[in-house]
């Protein structure tokens, strides 16, 4: 019995001995969000999107998210979100859209990640039959300085 306590000790012991692994410190790092809504009559529409990066001596991490929601009181409404990465670049982008007969709100955020650069743009439009549609943009870009 006192063996097997020892082993089980030591173990432990090792355990929490280990060295700790250290973060790096980031050499530079950005972060990029947009995002928008729209309304008319019963439809409504948003979405956004976030992306971050951190250059480190031992390379860039990255991370993005994005998503969005519609709803309509009598019509139909639906929303979409994908997020894609290859080795070249980190991309999501969301759509929204509300219809209720000729009213519709709709929004669509793209953000991207790809070498040094940060991108997010949101779009919005909503539009009433017989009145003049309403049309935003919105973004942010950031650059990191090249290592």
């Amino acid at each position: 019995m006192f063996k097997m306590i020892a082993l089980v000790s030591a173990a432990f012991l090792s355990s929490v001995i280990a060295a700790p692994a250290f973060a790096q410190d980031c050499n530079a790092a950005g972060t990029v969000g947009s995002g928008g809504s729209a309304a008319a009559g019963g439809t409504s529409a948003s979405t956004l999107g976030t992306a971050g990066a951190c250059q480190t001596d031992d390379g860039t991490t990255a991370s993005i998210g994005s998503g969005g929601s519609a709803a309509a009181a009598d019509g139909k409404a639906k929303s979409q979100t994908k997020v894609n990465e290859n080795p070249n670049q980190l991309k999501a982008q969301s759509k929204a859209q509300a219809m209720d007969q000729g009213t519709f709100s709709k929004s669509q955020t793209k953000t991207r990640v790809k070498d040094n650069e940060l991108q997010s743009k949101t779009r919005t439009m909503s539009h009433v039959p017989g009145e003049k549609p309403v049309k935003s943009t919105t973004g942010s870009n950031v650059i990191l300085p090249q290592q």
